[in-house]
């Protein structure tokens, strides 16, 4: 299999892990801290915060803070599913959604612009790649 070679797909797993220890109760310091090295690795890679793997890495670690305020303790619940989509299809939720920000595309946003973003199934490599092909 491709994903074994891939250490983003590694990272992802190990979040998906640790994540699940935290919502058992466990410490939240473990999937914070990996999800930091993990933002550092591909910025530092990539040697950018813009391109879009750098983007994914940033919004993820930002979502696992923002899921410590108590009110939005649920985000690491849907962050749980969508990291296990992740490891298990190649189907990343997270980054569907930020191929649709401004930034991120050039054609307008229409109802059949996100249909296609999140009904496409999971593609190697990246998604914002495979959307600007497809386009």
């Amino acid at each position: 299999m491709h994903r074994l070679g891939n250490v983003g797909w590694w990272y992802w797993l190990g979040c998906v892990v640790l994540l699940a220890g935290t919502l058992a109760g466990g410490p939240v310091w473990p999937v914070l801290a990996l999800a930091l090295v993990q933002a550092v690795h591909f910025i530092a890679r990539e040697r950018s915060l813009t391109v879009f793997v750098a983007q994914v890495k940033l919004v993820y670690l930002g979502l696992l803070v923002a899921g410590l305020w108590a009110p939005l303790a649920v985000i690491h619940w849907a962050m749980r599913a969508g990291t296990a989509v992740r490891v298990a299809f190649d189907y990343c939720p997270l980054a569907r959604t930020l191929s649709l920000m401004p930034w991120n595309r050039r054609q307008p946003l229409t109802l059949a612009r996100v249909w296609r973003t999140y009904a496409m199934p999971p593609v190697r490599g990246s998604v914002l790649q495979a959307l600007a092909a497809g386009a």
